[in-house]
């Protein structure tokens, strides 16, 4: 499989913080892939530069080999790399159903002139957002908040929005930042379901940070392991679990 996404010699600074150093990786096209480590690691930090909410101090950022590194958040996302975020970040005044619509916005068809005039191609366009997040909304089980406003909803239905929001910009990678934070064990059970159906029926390549093992080892095909901003180990879920640099680097949180 050729890669899908590259990262060589990434490292980034914050004025005279280091919090990146040398970070090579590499995800194949369809796998789903880990991003480990200690809080304040870098994980975060490494989703958004590849996000282009940072742009790089040195190193590259390659998907399908077209470098990316100065592209702005809504050039990444028009290439098909959607994101969740650590805390929630979803448009708590729109409804459900508009926050789904809104992330259409870089394959809407018709400019400001069709919406003040509300051309044919602007009406027909609409129509078909409508219809294309209700369809997405019925396949998460949402279609029935529709009109609901996301911060009345339990934080677990949150987090399903959320995701569903990142597929609607018909995402070939997926990004998920910690998605079982805050979740029971009987969520985390369905989000792992979720997950693995998301990536059987979109047929993408998902790459998350977690700090529930039980999500990364289940899931993960490819795991790597950060630690203050370097990477310590990569592998198998069985070779990461028994890794004694990796054991060591989590002592500290008894994570694993």
């Amino acid at each position: 499989m050729a890669a899908h996404l590259e990262i060589n010699r990434l490292t980034h600074r914050f004025g005279g913080l280091q919090a990146l150093t040398g970070i090579d990786l590499s995800l194949e096209q369809g796998e789903i892939a880990g991003l480990i480590g200690p809080n304040g690691a870098g994980k975060t930090t490494v989703f958004n530069l590849v996000s282009g909410f940072y742009i790089p101090t040195e190193g590259d950022i390659l998907v399908h080999g077209r470098r990316i590194n100065a592209k702005k958040p809504h050039e990444i996302a028009a290439m098909k790399i959607g994101r969740t975020f650590q805390n929630i970040r979803l448009w708590n005044e729109m409804t459900v159903l508009d926050n789904i619509c809104i992330a259409r916005h870089h394959c809407l068809g018709y400019n400001a002139a069709g919406v003040f005039f509300r051309t044919k191609k602007y009406k027909v366009r609409e129509k078909e957002i409508i219809d294309s997040s209700m369809e997405l909304l019925e396949v998460f089980k949402l279609a029935d908040l529709a009109a609901e406003y996301p911060k009345n909803l339990p934080y677990g239905i949150q987090r399903r929005v959320e995701i569903a929001r990142a597929l609607s910009l018909e995402p070939d990678l997926l990004m998920l930042d910690e998605p079982a934070a805050g979740l029971s064990t009987s969520d985390t059970a369905e989000l792992i379901d979720r997950i693995r159906w998301i990536h059987e029926k979109f047929k993408l390549t998902i790459w998350m940070i977690e700090h529930q093992m039980e999500v990364i080892m289940t899931l993960c095909e490819t795991i790597t392991v950060i630690d203050f901003g370097r990477v310590i180990a990569q592998g198998s879920p069985d070779e990461i679990k028994n890794d004694p640099r990796v054991i060591n680097a989590y002592l500290g949180d008894g994570t694993i």
